[in-house]
């Protein structure tokens, strides 16, 4: 059974140190020790609930993010994930790193106990934001396939959205991530990216640009940006509170 989901910010060697202090000051966390063989990861502690943000200096490739599906037993929910499509690239006793049918990393492990869903950041002038969701980046050809995959390797209800290139499936009430499958308008691999939502777009997209981030486009309903690494993600007008836009 899945009970949680961590977010992998994956981040060039170059970048690493730069680019984990911009999430920990957009999160409002600290930091554990680093650990793996070249001190590759580290995580992100929120200042209330349990830890559900990580980051990885990945030393191949331009980076990105991926999720971590946290299961009380991992390697049923990887058998599980491998019935619906999805290929094994890497296993270990309480680890499976597979790609999903569209070709998009994730990993599978154990739950320790997680089950406090961190609060929204409090911003100086009283604004507040919450990375709460991951984004699917999904080229057309195979989307169907990979919000079936998703549905049913979670257990979740998959929905439409307010535009038709999105669903999303929002899980169980503390949960601290939700999933957002966005169909892409071209052939381009399968990616991920992380989300916020904020009480006000501009003043947070500010923020992060005084930080180190660059605005990249911006919607009626998000601004899309990059991190000091040059990696996407958006804040969006969602409520930081329910996941949901106002209105």
């Amino acid at each position: 059974m899945l009970r949680w989901l961590t977010a992998f910010v994956d981040v060039p060697p170059a970048f690493a140190d730069r680019d984990v202090a911009f999430w920990q000051a957009v999160t409002g966390s600290t930091l554990s020790a680093r650990r793996g063989d070249r001190s590759q990861f580290v995580t992100l502690l929120p200042p209330t609930g349990d830890a559900y943000l990580r980051a990885q200096t990945v030393f191949a490739g331009a980076g990105g993010s991926h999720l971590d599906l946290h299961a009380d037993d991992p390697e049923a929910l990887a058998e599980r994930a491998r019935s619906l499509g999805a290929t094994t690239r890497f296993q270990e006793p309480g680890l499976t790193v597979l790609d999903s049918p569209a070709g998009l990393a994730f990993c599978v492990v154990a739950a320790h106990g997680e089950a406090v869903r961190p609060g929204p950041v409090t911003r100086g002038d009283g604004t507040r934001s919450l990375v709460d969701q991951v984004c699917l980046d999904l080229p057309p050809d195979g989307y169907e396939r990979e919000c079936g995959f998703w549905s049913a390797l979670t257990g979740w209800q998959l929905r439409t959205d307010s535009r038709p290139e999105f669903r999303h499936l929002a899980g169980p009430a503390g949960m601290p991530l939700r999933l957002l499958l966005q169909r892409l308008g071209d052939a381009r691999p399968a990616t991920a990216h992380l989300d916020l939502a904020c009480d006000d777009i501009e003043a947070e997209a500010a923020w992060h640009v005084a930080r180190g981030a660059r605005r990249s486009h911006r919607t009626a309903d998000w601004i899309t940006l990059r991190d000091p690494a040059g990696l996407p993600y958006c804040v969006t007008r969602r409520s930081p509170d329910t996941g949901t836009t106002p209105d």
